[in-house]
């Protein structure tokens, strides 16, 4: 930006401000805001980002008092207001109080803690697991802790920051593969020191665009190199499969991939995450990944929601049922009325724009007529894919569909866009 831009910036952000060393990051920040205020304003719309929702997670959500159907939730079984969780969580609260006050090493694991590893590793047919703060702690501090200097990750183009992430702070070399290439994924570990650790991290379901890693393919060339296998979950669990387990039995691979990830802020409709694999490199993990060891321990009402969620995806099979159902038919209106939709296996439908206007007009229009989505732009995905992100919920009434896709094909024709 200019001199003369910046200067405004701090004009307007901060006039009692004197000029030290300190404005520059004023400015910075000043810059930011002033850039996306313009933006946004030259497209006549508001900021989509950091909606205030009462509640988030339902299928429909309040907005400054007006009811919005909420298609933009990755509550995908409507487990978050399940009332055997709800119920769970207000008997841990009563036990247990609010949190742990200590990290999972020193005074913050309880028996729930214990409880829900043992299940989560049965779960995802693994001798253990180990329970994270944080979904993207989950992934980073796992990859962190096992990849050196001297070792190799090999990575979807695509893959969760906190993979990325994960990578960059291990200091591991990293190989990244183009999105869903098995053919260049080959190339790269063909190319690789036949010496070095070697791991292959991908996510199972790609959360933008709601397609799936090739896992079968990936498991044949990570066995024919010498590279262990490990997934990032979040968007497959309690989804995919036959039982919800996930991606890998989707493709048939339970108990085959040597480490599976997992997020509790999608399905299991709170916060938190687990890493599922061998007993020993579970071991490892409590004592070597940083994240895990200097991060305050879940609180067990957290814990308690997990463990809820979970038992009710064991025993509710038509969740998962009318989930599918439900999906299906957003797909099937979505693409009569003339949307261009990707198509997935999954309860995220995306809808591909490639202009960021697009998106942001569409996104603005749904919510001025009741119905909310989320509009998906760089850095989530490359300049020429901005979309819009729809998700299926479980617990959707067909009438709340119904109404959804009506307010499509009316703003759609009045934007041009069908």
């Amino acid at each position: 930006m200019s001199t003369t831009i910046q200067n405004l910036a701090l004009k307007r952000a901060a006039p009692a401000f004197a000029r030290t060393r300190t404005d520059s990051f004023l400015a910075k920040c000043a810059n930011y805001r002033i850039f996306v205020e313009a933006y946004l304003a030259s497209m006549n719309v508001q900021n989509p980002y950091l909606r205030v929702l009462d509640p988030c997670a339902e299928t429909k959500v309040l907005k400054n008092g007006r009811t919005l159907i909420m298609l933009g939730s990755n509550n995908y079984l409507g487990l978050a207001t399940h009332p055997d969780v709800v119920k769970a969580v207000k008997k841990a609260i009563d036990t247990y109080g609010t949190g742990c006050c200590s990290s999972r090493p020193l005074a913050g694991t309880t028996s729930l803690h214990v409880e829900l590893e043992e299940e989560m590793a049965e779960f995802k047919g693994a001798e253990a697991s180990l329970v994270f703060s944080t979904g993207y702690m989950t992934m980073m501090g796992t990859i962190y802790a096992l990849a050196g200097e001297n070792d190799i990750v090999f990575s979807d183009q695509l893959n969760h920051a906190s993979i990325i992430d994960g990578v960059k702070l291990a200091k591991a070399q990293i190989r990244v593969f183009r999105h869903g290439d098995m053919e260049h994924l080959e190339e790269l570990l063909a190319a690789s020191d036949p010496e070095a650790n070697k791991l292959v991290v991908t996510d199972g379901v790609f959360s933008m665009k709601g397609d799936l890693a090739n896992l079968p393919a990936i498991k044949d060339l990570a066995d024919g190199y010498g590279a262990w296998v490990m997934i990032d979950d979040a968007h497959g669990t309690g989804v995919m499969g036959e039982n919800g387990r996930g991606v890998a039995e989707y493709f048939g691979l339970e108990g085959q991939i040597d480490l599976v990830g997992c997020t509790f802020s999608k399905v299991f409709g709170t916060v938190g995450g687990a890493v599922a694999g061998p007993r020993d490199v579970i071991e490892f993990l409590k004592f070597n990944s940083r994240p895990f060891v200097f991060t305050a321990s879940l609180p067990p009402s957290v814990v308690a929601t997990v463990l809820a969620s979970l038992r009710v995806i064991k025993k509710s099979p038509h969740l998962l049922l009318n989930l599918r159902k439900n999906a299906r038919f957003l797909k099937d209106g979505l693409t009569n009325l003339g949307f261009p939709v990707m198509p997935t296996p999954t309860p995220i439908i995306p809808i591909p724009l490639g202009n960021d206007e697009k998106v942001f007009r569409l996104a603005w229009a749904l919510e001025g007529e009741g119905v909310f989505v989320n509009p998906i732009v760089p850095p989530a995905v490359s300049a020429e894919s901005s979309l819009i992100r729809v998700t299926a919920m479980a617990t959707h009434t067909e009438e709340e569909l119904e109404f959804a896709l009506g307010k499509f094909k009316l703003v759609g024709r009045r934007l041009g866009l069908i």
